[in-house]
């Protein structure tokens, strides 16, 4: 029996991750099968120490309080999130009661990706000190009753001791799966490669984002991305297509052959991500890299997004970084868009001619499409998707590698009209529309996501050192 290379090691080891395991879009004759860690990652599982934090015998909750049921206790809350949690390893995971225990494993705390600290009782503070030295991001989990530490975090918290720290007050046992989310990201841009289609890139802002994130972001030659193009077989890139034929809800622009060279191109940027181990692919389409390739690479983009992968137009690479991130975050893909505004209704309308279909991550629902041309060429083939009316979204771009920007709002209408890109979502702004208009910087792009992601924007960037910006308040 052939010996597996690493990543196919990783594909088997991830085949039981519940939802944070991923199908792919099977090409012709292939059954489908999961190919990622968790949404956006393909090399390794999150490592999280868990700690549980608790005195035998302190006045407070009770002094006949059995820590070992407690930990007990909360193993069933954990079971109960198993999904949430696949992809992640507890490289640390004990009842800990003095400062000496902790130092006893520093040495594997210090190489997991964060710390999950949950508290259990009272005269516990030299103990969480003692976690904060380890260095590594921090989340503590406290219920009701746990004891009076809060009062003693509370002002930790604004020291720089406490700098990478972060508390759940909290009786929702789910937000134990919460709390781990800003380590997945964390860990998903550190392990992040992104291939960038382009005659040249941003040096300086690669460096920038490898030096602050980890993140790779290579150059890819053309010559590459044609040879793979070339090397598809054809009935597989049929089959392909008739696929997003058959699923539209009706193919107006679009002809027979520009959706098969669609398609084709599509097959080659997935192989082109396999062979490199990478994550997320963007390209110069409407740049260096126009009339050079056999077809806009938007149908690509789609199905890529929709498997968990990424693709990103434009070669926007700041929008790849906000997809990553999203992806870490909450295992769905971003919506890259543009704005336009109506202060009538407090609404921004989010545009762009590319869409995903499964906006809800990989696992979720898919949303009708229709297969259109892009609106500003009169030609290509994008998938125009209706989203979701009544969904909550946040919309975010790194500002340089030192700040996000970011609001929230909800969709109140997916407008059908041809002004402006095939696809399109009416957000009616959290906040003030006009101020954010004011208040709007760092290009033209935004990246929108399903959810109300801001308590997760801001816990991530408390630990990345960023500084999170809200342009609607």
């Amino acid at each position: 029996m052939p010996s597996l290379n690493r990543r196919d090691f990783l594909r088997v080891a991830g085949a039981g991750a519940g939802l944070l395991a991923l199908p792919r879009w099977p090409a012709a004759g292939e059954t489908g099968k999961p190919r990622l860690v968790s949404p956006g990652c393909r090399r390794s599982r999150v490592k999280v120490g868990r700690l549980y934090l608790g005195v035998r015998k302190a006045h407070y909750p009770n002094p006949a309080l059995d820590l070992d049921a407690e930990v007990r206790a909360y193993g069933a809350e954990f079971e109960k999130l198993k999904d949430e949690l696949s992809d992640v390893d507890f490289v640390v995971d004990q009842l800990v009661s003095s400062p000496e225990q902790v130092k006893a494993v520093s040495d594997k705390l210090a190489g997991a990706d964060g710390i999950l600290a949950i508290h259990l009782s009272l005269s516990t503070m030299p103990i969480m000190k003692e976690v904060l030295a380890a260095g590594r991001p921090t989340m503590i989990f406290s219920a009701p009753y746990s004891g009076h530490e809060w009062f003693g975090l509370s002002a930790l918290r604004r020291e720089e001791a406490g700098r990478r720290m972060e508390c759940l007050l909290t009786t929702d046992y789910s937000q134990l799966a919460a709390a781990i989310r800003p380590f997945r990201a964390m860990h998903h841009l550190r392990e992040a490669k992104i291939l960038n289609l382009a005659a040249r890139m941003n040096e300086p802002y690669v460096k920038e984002v490898q030096q602050k994130f980890g993140t790779e972001i290579r150059l890819v030659a053309l010559e590459r991305v044609l040879a793979l193009y070339e090397a598809v077989r054809e009935a597989d890139a049929r089959a392909e297509a008739d696929r997003w034929t058959r699923e539209a809800a009706a193919v107006v622009e679009p002809s027979a052959e520009e959706i098969f060279k669609s398609a084709r191109l599509a097959l080659a940027m997935e192989r082109l991500l396999d062979e490199e181990d990478a994550t997320a692919i963007t390209v110069d389409c409407y740049g260096s890299m126009w009339r050079k390739i056999p077809a806009f690479p938007c149908l690509g983009f789609t199905r890529l997004n929709d498997m968990g992968l990424g693709g990103v137009c434009q070669s926007d690479l700041p929008c790849v970084m906000a997809h990553v991130l999203f992806q870490g975050l909450s295992g769905r893909p971003g919506f890259v868009c543009n704005p336009t505004f109506d202060f009538a209704t407090g609404s921004t309308t989010l545009i762009h001619c590319l869409g995903s279909t499964r906006m809800d991550g990989p696992a979720g629902p898919a949303a009708p499409y229709k297969l259109r041309d892009i609106m500003e060429r009169q030609e290509g083939c994008v998938p125009q998707v209706q989203m979701r009316v009544g969904q909550k979204v946040t919309q975010v771009i790194p500002s340089g590698t030192g700040a996000l920007r970011y609001f929230t709002g909800q969709i109140t209408a997916v407008p059908e009209t041809d002004r402006g890109c095939r696809t399109k979502i009416t957000v009616k702004v959290d906040g003030d529309a006009e101020k954010l208009w004011r208040n709007w910087t760092a290009g033209i792009h935004r990246v929108a996501c399903y959810g109300d992601l801001s308590k997760d924007l801001e816990r991530f960037c408390r630990f990345a050192d960023l500084a999170l910006v809200n342009e609607a308040v």
